[in-house]
């Protein structure tokens, strides 16, 4: 090991009490550091793949970003390369990439995991569900994180919040949509519990990458699809192909991401790694969203100022049916699966009491 001059020490002494006093707070749960931990020079290369294209925006960036914060923190003790969806593994195999092994983290929506593990839908939206401040502090403060974490234990693989897209659209159409039976045949990509609600009405489900989307569009392989918001879905070049554009995202009030780390790699790090990890997870949580409503805003002016797309509203009608098939999609869920039944009931028990609060502080602006 190399022999440490005594300005060497003090600089080391510095960065240990600034990195393992600190107290990080946010989705990825509460840290304090009371053991010494030694701060030594060596140096981690890991690898990150995503759900995303490449370098796609504002979800892979951010995934970018994640890594350069990181990196510029632990003076580049801890690199990250960040691979995106096909690059290295297809981008629904990022759930056992990281649990095997093959990589140290992953970057994705948890609902696409529904396969395996049921209740893992309700970590990144449910339908008519809450919205993503009251969604961060289920996380944060109402137990939810720890759920997760429990139910990815047995994966060897522990969870964070890293991203949100917001509040979603409702989807992309080629014909108009008044009533179920407009729904009822139709090809439709919905992910998550939405796409089990719509099913259950008729709908059939196909749940693609987003590389895939728009081919699949084009080609009439999918009849209709939703996938985040104007933004995305603008760079995406649905409105050239699909003339009604509806809301609200009854299916996604929210669409928080995750970030996938495998538990053996993670606890071979130094705790101050560690915590970098966290407050690097936490600082993205935060701005991702702050941009996805900015681009959003921005994107849906653009959308209705060219007049080529017809904004619609999905009928009262239609949305009370969406709402009460997504209690029977519930009931039928919790009832078969426990892990489903214990998030479920802590979820909905908190929402009641922030939807409170919630119509108290925020209703008149909304």
């Amino acid at each position: 090991m190399k022999k440490f001059e005594r300005r060497d020490f003090i600089k080391t002494s510095a960065i240990l009490t600034a990195g393992s006093s600190a107290l990080f707070f946010g989705c990825n749960g509460e840290k304090k550091n009371e053991s010494v931990n030694i701060i030594t020079n060596k140096k981690y290369e890991w690898k990150l793949v995503t759900a995303w294209p490449p370098h796609y925006p504002l979800l892979g960036e951010y995934a970018e970003k994640f890594t350069e914060m990181i990196s510029r923190m632990s003076s580049g003790r801890l690199k990250i390369q960040v691979y995106g969806g096909g690059e290295l593994v297809p981008p629904l195999e990022t759930f056992d990439a990281v649990s095997q092994g093959l990589v140290e983290m992953g970057h994705s929506a948890s609902y696409y995991w529904a396969g395996k593990l049921s209740a893992s839908q309700f970590f990144t939206s449910v339908p008519f569900g809450m919205n993503s401040d009251q969604s961060n502090s289920w996380l944060n403060h109402g137990g939810g994180l720890k759920l997760w974490e429990e139910m990815y234990s047995p994966f060897n693989i522990i969870p964070f919040c890293c991203g949100n897209t917001g509040g979603q659209m409702g989807g992309w159409f080629g014909k108009e949509i008044h009533t179920i039976s407009d729904i009822k045949g139709l090809k439709i990509r919905m992910a998550g519990l939405g796409g089990k609600i719509i099913n259950k009405l008729g709908a059939s489900t196909i749940l693609s990458p987003g590389a895939e989307l728009y081919t699949n569009l084009e080609r009439g392989v999918i009849d209709a699809l939703e996938w985040i918001g104007p933004y995305h879905d603008y760079l995406m070049g649905f409105q050239r192909i699909a003339p009604y554009y509806y809301y609200p995202g009854w299916q996604e009030p929210t669409g928080i991401l995750e970030l996938l780390i495998n538990k053996n790699a993670f606890e071979s790090l130094p705790i101050e790694l560690q915590d970098m990890v966290r407050y690097s997870a936490d600082a993205v949580n935060t701005q991702c969203l702050a941009e996805f409503n900015y681009r959003n805003a921005e994107y849906l002016e653009k959308i209705k100022s060219e007049g080529k797309v017809q904004l619609k509203k999905y009928s009262d009608e239609l949305l009370k049916l969406f709402r009460e098939t997504t209690h029977q999609i519930i009931s039928e869920i919790t009832a078969k699966d426990v892990m489903s039944k214990k998030v479920y009931e802590s979820y909905s028990k908190f929402q009641k009491q922030i939807t409170q609060w919630s119509d108290v502080a925020e209703i008149n602006y909304l």
